[in-house]
C-alpha cells in the first residue's frame, strides 16, 4: 500500500488561504483523496482525484478548494481559499490502489491508510 505524508497545515483567520501537500510512496495510477476530521466528528471526504484526473469535491468546499497532483513528484495538493472556522480540522491524505475514486461523501470506508495528518485551524 502507498505511504503518505501530509503537510502544510497552519492557523489562519476567516477568509485566509492555505495549501496542503501530500507526498505518496506510490502514485501514478492511484485514486488519491483529501479527508478531514474535526473534533467530535467523523472523518469526511473533501476532494478526490483519480487516474488520470477526474476530480470530485464535497459540497461544503466546492468553489473554495482545488485539488491537483504532480505525477512526477508523487505529490498531491489541496489549495484552500476563503477558509472559515467550519474548515478547522485535521486534514489527511490517502491513496487507494485503484484508478477510480468513490464520491467524497462515500469515500472514507474505501481508504485504509491516512497517515499522520496536518492540522488546519481557522479563527474568526
Amino acid at each position: 500500500e502507498a505511504q503518505v505524508v501530509a503537510s502544510g497545515g497552519g492557523s489562519v483567520h476567516t477568509g485566509g488561504s492555505l495549501t496542503l501537500s501530500c507526498v505518496a510512496s506510490k502514485f501514478p495510477n492511484f485514486c488519491m483523496g483529501w479527508f478531514r476530521q474535526a473534533p467530535g466528528k467523523e472523518r469526511e471526504g473533501v476532494a478526490m482525484i483519480d487516474y488520470p484526473t477526474r476530480i470530485a469535491y464535497a459540497d461544503s468546499v466546492k468553489g473554495r478548494f482545488t485539488v491537483s497532483k504532480d505525477n512526477v513528484k508523487n505529490t498531491l495538493f489541496l489549495q484552500m481559499n476563503n477558509l472559515t472556522p467550519e474548515d478547522t480540522a485535521m486534514y489527511y491524505c490517502a491513496a487507494r490502489p485503484y484508478a477510480t475514486c468513490p464520491p467524497p461523501n462515500r469515500a472514507t470506508p474505501a481508504f485504509d491508510n491516512f497517515g499522520q495528518g496536518t492540522q488546519v485551524t481557522v479563527s474568526s
